[in-house]
């Protein structure tokens, strides 16, 4: 028998918000987080914008010693992670501790560290590397800091599947509760790699936008985009089985009730041109939740601002919903944060959660016009309030990996 899982707390770190209250409160408002990359000289980039996180000070969310051997994608987990920590009014002292665990991951590690070391190798010779070099960068570190810092000894691991990354360890964490390996697990993703590296080789890849018009850059299904917006940021959020949730009333935001995880066996960066991958996580993530195509109410896109992608994706929509599809708001939280790879996926849940919360679904800001073949309802022009009480969020990512989740309304 499978045990239910549901969700007893947020956190969040993001470019509208370093808190879960100051990101959703810029949402409502229509926030736009994209701006001037300030983090490096773009002189020479043709990617002049991104969308950074703002005022975040490490000091300030975790103990400043512990804060300086880590990296901004690490600082970010652990913020947004003791953040939910405390939402869920958890005292790890009150657990068994080896029931609790962490799956947070990051789609690419410290990108600014490897920047660092190699030029420390080229100019001053490789005695001189940070002996913490290979500590700091690699991608698991974000869930071991955080199981440090919490002091979570369960199992604690780390997917990596580019921007499917987020959702794929939301979806791994209720497996492993589903299924008795553990009670409580803090669940996410993180990335930072707003750096020269990163934005060169995704330029390269003429997968970023060229726009410089912050408002019309990360604009998803619109018949002009060009290209995703570079995000970063976490999102970690608590699950916990329902029973044990409940013994220690806990309050609980909703219940976690299906996922999908499919392989386009495709290509390398393009999704499946007929969407059939996609649509199969979401069909698999209904099956499992036990509901009907007609019962979705809203559809937290993947929706990067590409053309492949936001093409493929409508078509999965309505190969996954059918005749469904034209009833459901489809929209795109990435319209005003941008795409945070690793982290996308963790932090579209919490918009998700607080979607089914306020009953309210945010407009997708920032695109004016659909594409021809991107024909569905994109919540464009204004956001849409009502009552939701079922919602599949998408992450797909490089190399041909589809994540779906499926989320319920709570209700005892």
């Amino acid at each position: 028998m499978k045990r239910r899982v549901v969700v007893t707390g947020l956190g969040a770190v993001t470019p509208i918000g370093n808190t879960v209250d100051e990101f959703w409160n810029s949402i409502k408002e229509g926030k736009v987080g994209i701006g001037e990359i300030t983090k490096f000289d773009t002189t020479d980039y043709k990617v002049k914008i991104a969308a950074e996180v703002k005022g975040f000070v490490a000091k300030e969310r975790m103990d400043f010693k512990a804060s300086r051997r880590m990296e901004p994608f690490s600082q970010y987990a652990v913020a947004a992670a003791r953040e939910a920590y405390e939402d869920a009014g958890l005292d790890i002292s009150k657990e068994d501790p080896y029931r609790a665990g962490v799956i947070i991951g990051s789609g690419i590690g410290s990108l600014q560290e490897v920047e660092k070391d190699y030029e420390k190798i080229m100019t001053k010779g490789p005695s001189k590397v940070n002996p913490l070099m290979v500590p700091l960068m690699i991608s698991n570190m974000a869930a071991g800091n955080v199981s440090i810092q919490l002091g979570f000894k369960g199992k604690c691991t780390n997917v990596v599947t580019a921007c499917a990354t987020g959702t794929n360890c939301i979806g791994d964490a209720l497996r492993a509760i589903q299924y008795g390996d553990a009670d409580i697990i803090a669940a996410g993703g993180t990335e930072s790699c707003i750096c020269p590296t990163g934005v060169a080789g995704f330029t390269s890849l003429t997968a970023l936008s060229a726009s410089t018009d912050p408002l019309r850059a990360s604009i998803p299904f619109d018949k002009d985009r060009d290209g995703f917006v570079l995000g970063e940021g976490a999102g970690v959020v608590i699950l916990e089985e329902l029973e044990h949730a409940k013994a220690r009333g806990a309050k609980i935001y909703a219940e976690l009730v299906g996922y999908g995880a499919t392989g386009d066996a495709y290509h390398i960066t393009s999704p499946a041109e007929d969407g059939s991958g996609a649509a199969k996580a979401m069909e698999l993530a209904m099956e499992e939740g036990g509901i009907e195509p007609s019962q979705v109410d809203y559809i937290n896109a993947h929706g990067t601002s590409t053309h492949h992608n936001d093409l493929f994706e409508t078509r999965a929509i309505k190969l996954a919903l059918g005749d469904a599809a034209k009833d459901v708001v489809v929209n795109s939280t990435k319209s005003m944060i941008g795409h945070l790879l690793g982290a996308a996926g963790g932090v579209e849940f919490i918009a998700c959660v607080k979607t089914i919360q306020d009953g309210f679904i945010h407009q997708t800001m920032g695109t004016r016009e659909a594409d021809e073949e991107c024909d569905l309802n994109y919540a464009i022009g204004a956001p849409v309030e009502k009552d939701v009480n079922y919602v599949l969020t998408n992450s797909l990512g490089f190399g041909g990996h589809n994540a779906t989740l499926l989320l319920k309304k709570y209700e005892g």
